[in-house]
């Protein structure tokens, strides 16, 4: 591919990123303000999603930050955020069954999950040093073998990025369907959970877009060099 057009390609990742981001901070916020007709907390939604599928060993926890939500699958911890654990809004509730999405995956032994947590500590390292290898094979004369190793450590990351998608995703659709079930949303609130989902699931979509496009960028700098 092009390197000039994979450079513009990847200005548009950063912006097609920055929108994500933004979208997600301001539709969180619009739907921070409609209170859940069911009258739940995050927390509350959590614990019931969570029971429904038989599962009474994640442990919902409050952590402080804003959406900072996480499930930690190493010792079952649900985290909701100051945004999320104690609010009844249809905003906290959809990011609290979208981790409660994630803790039944872990039950379940859902695929793309399991093979996320193989992969992670190799790209874990290789997000960490792929640069620090590119660029000491860069300062020495080009050293191929270098940057090579930095080339391959950083489509570890990227790899782990791709997977992270469908994982994502599937959580969304878990948590839409799961408050359903479990009359956790009126018909009419479905709409805007659904806008909160989505736009969560941007920042990912734009996340990987960049990652494989900064691997493709690498590729063209360096790819087909040798050293003299």
């Amino acid at each position: 591919m092009d390197y000039f057009l994979i450079e513009i390609l990847l200005l548009i990742s950063v912006i097609i990123a920055a929108v994500a981001q933004s979208k997600v901070s301001t539709t969180f916020s619009k739907y921070s303000k409609v209170t859940s007709k069911v009258g739940l907390t995050g927390a509350e939604v959590a614990e019931r999603i969570l029971h429904s599928q038989g599962i009474y060993d994640v442990n919902v926890v409050h952590i402080p930050g804003n959406l900072t939500d996480n499930y930690n699958s190493s010792n079952k911890t649900l985290s909701l955020s100051d945004s999320v654990y104690n609010s009844r809004s249809v905003a906290a509730i959809s990011v609290a069954a979208h981790e409660s999405g994630h803790a039944i995956q872990h039950a379940t032994g859902y695929g793309p999950l399991t093979l996320r947590h193989a992969i992670f500590p190799a790209a874990n390292i290789g997000s960490k040093l792929s640069m620090v290898f590119i660029v000491l094979g860069v300062f020495m004369g080009l050293n191929t073998f270098l940057i090579y190793t930095g080339i391959i450590l950083f489509s570890l990351a990227v790899i782990f990025q791709v997977v992270t998608l469908p994982v994502e995703f599937d959580a969304s659709n878990r948590a839409l369907q799961l408050m359903n079930d479990n009359g956790i949303l009126y018909t009419e609130e479905n709409s805007g959970a659904k806008k909160v989902l989505s736009a969560a699931a941007l920042t990912y979509v734009a996340a990987t877009i960049t990652a494989v496009l900064q691997l493709l960028r690498l590729v063209a700098l360096y790819g087909g060099r040798r050293r003299d």
